[in-house]
């Protein structure tokens, strides 16, 4: 496996804390500003030529901010909307991935196997991106809940669609029952993975209070249910997911010491910090070196397409629950909508597709696009959209932070 080399984890994680000083000085997305800090990268003496792989990002990055992100959402608010979140992370990704395709194939003529293959790669919400942004926003309640739990559980959607995808692409034939088996497989898999991982955690940790050895085990639920998942070809997110949710929901039990708790708060917040700044700093360097002339207009193309496609995903699949108790406010549908960012994830699906497809360049190109778009035009709107629509304090009602 590719690795990051000390020398440029440190350059790295500077670049990180300058942009995270400014970026809230300047009331700017923390992730915007390290995209664009990649970029600037480029054009100076400095070597970071780190990679941006699949392993690196799922062996890696993805598990630390996944867990993170899940030791806080509250397993009773989770479950109340379920249904709804199941529903968009599901039926909304294939949704929202055939209509992406067949914009792809009809608008700009690529063949289906090329069409699907971006429309599935794109279709799920990057949870690296969306909980990056929306917990710098510092938003709150059922919204939070919603728009994180969506981008976390579509994962595993995704991840499945795309390996019959590249099947078919590659002139595999497959059925609807095996592509339904291996969706059950990997979503049931990957809880299984979870909760056995973290099962066995707190049955130690519960053995224990010295708060380090309670932080390292912590560590190993994290990245030991993705590991595990990912091995047996499960969702590996699904995994870190449900091990942060069991811990994250035990802590009233006992399980874990009140140091151990602070410790472990202060611990996976860095994590999620050192993690972020790795994945947008290397999306900048990597955008700064595509040559996006030749498909600027299939770009184009292909951003119309993922919005349309985000747009018929939300609202209809909102529209069913209206006059139910999941029912969506219309506020919160527009954030869904325009808070669907696309990353890292989808940039490291569209380079595992093999080098002997014809069309790997173009979408690889096209996803960098679209991603680039979604990093600095949905990014840099979502607050000031998130405040429109009353979703958070105002300016004045904001304490000041350095």
């Amino acid at each position: 496996m590719e690795y990051i080399k000390i020398e440029q984890l440190e350059v790295i994680l500077l670049i990180g804390a300058l942009v995270a000083i400014l970026a809230r000085r300047l009331h700017i997305p923390y992730t915007a500003g390290l995209v664009a800090a990649g970029i600037a990268i480029t054009f100076l003496p400095l070597s970071v030529d780190a990679p941006l792989s699949k392993d690196i990002l799922f062996k890696v990055l993805l598990p630390p901010l996944i867990f993170e992100a899940a030791l806080y959402i509250n397993w009773r608010e989770l479950k109340d909307d379920l249904l709804p979140i199941t529903t968009f992370a599901t039926a909304g990704v294939l949704l929202s991935a055939g209509i992406t395709a067949a914009i792809m194939h009809f608008a700009v003529g690529w063949t289906w196997a090329a069409a699907i293959l971006l429309g599935v790669l794109i279709a799920a919400t990057d949870p690296v991106s969306v909980i990056a942004t929306f917990k710098e926003a510092k938003v709150e309640g059922r919204l939070r809940l919603l728009v994180e739990a969506e981008s976390l559980f579509n994962d595993s959607t995704a991840a499945v669609a795309f390996v019959v995808a590249l099947a078919f692409a590659s002139g595999d034939a497959v059925g609807a029952g095996p592509a339904i088996w291996l969706m059950l497989k990997s979503i049931v898999g990957g809880i299984v993975c979870g909760l056995a991982v973290a099962g066995a955690v707190l049955l130690i940790v519960w053995r224990t209070t010295d708060h380090l050895a309670e932080l390292a085990l912590t560590t190993i639920a994290a990245f030991g249910s993705f590991w595990l998942a990912e091995h047996f070809h499960m969702s590996g997110v699904l995994a870190s997911m449900t091990a942060g949710l069991l811990i994250g929901n035990t802590t009233s039990f006992g399980f874990i010491s009140s140091k151990g708790e602070d410790s472990i708060e202060t611990f996976w917040e860095f994590a999620a910090f050192v993690a972020n700044s790795i994945v947008f700093v290397l999306l900048g360097i990597y955008e700064a070196y595509q040559d996006f002339g030749p498909v600027l207009i299939t770009i184009g193309v292909a951003i119309a397409a993922v919005i349309i496609a985000r747009a018929v995903a939300i609202y209809p699949l909102s529209a069913v629950f209206a006059g139910t108790r999941w029912k969506i406010d219309s506020r919160h549908q527009h954030i869904l909508f325009w808070g669907g960012l696309r990353g890292a994830l989808a940039l490291a699906l569209a380079l595992s597709i093999p080098e002997s497809f014809e069309y790997r360049q173009q979408i690889v190109l096209v996803t960098f696009g679209v991603v680039a778009f979604s990093v600095f035009v949905q990014g840099l709107t979502i607050t000031p959209l998130l405040r429109l629509l009353g979703q958070l304090p105002t300016a004045e009602e904001e304490p000041e932070t350095v």
